[in-house]
């Protein structure tokens, strides 16, 4: 049975890009939902920060225009409720690509982990 994966994408990201192609390459059927017209609800973040071993904030996207115009200190300031109503509301906020399988869930593109999860 061919393996399957929730795939929060941006067709602009070159990461996701290339999670794409792995997933592909390696016989993943992803399901892509585009992560800017549909961010993450709060339930999901809810449910999903746990699964992905990280904290909030390494959910952030540093290196994107909407993590620059609210400001790392305005970032640093905010409590996590504070930041998982921004990650609801911005999808380009959110470090890419998200990718849900099963029980785990993985943020961005980190080949051992990807291998790890489907190989």
């Amino acid at each position: 049975m061919a393996k399957q994966a929730l795939v929060l994408s941006y067709s602009g990201c070159s990461t996701c890009k290339k999670a794409l192609a792995w997933l592909s390459k390696h016989g993943v059927k992803p399901a892509v939902r585009p992560i800017v017209e549909v961010p993450p609800t709060a339930e999901e973040l809810t449910e999903w920060i746990p699964k992905s071993g990280r904290p909030i904030r390494k959910w952030l996207n540093t290196s994107g225009q909407s993590y620059r115009a609210i400001g790392k200190e305005k970032i640093d300031a905010a409590k996590d409720e504070q930041i998982l109503r921004w990650l609801t509301q911005d999808g380009k906020l959110v470090k890419r690509p998200v990718v849900i399988s099963g029980k785990r869930v993985l943020v961005g593109f980190d080949e051992a982990e990807y291998e790890k999860t489907f190989g």
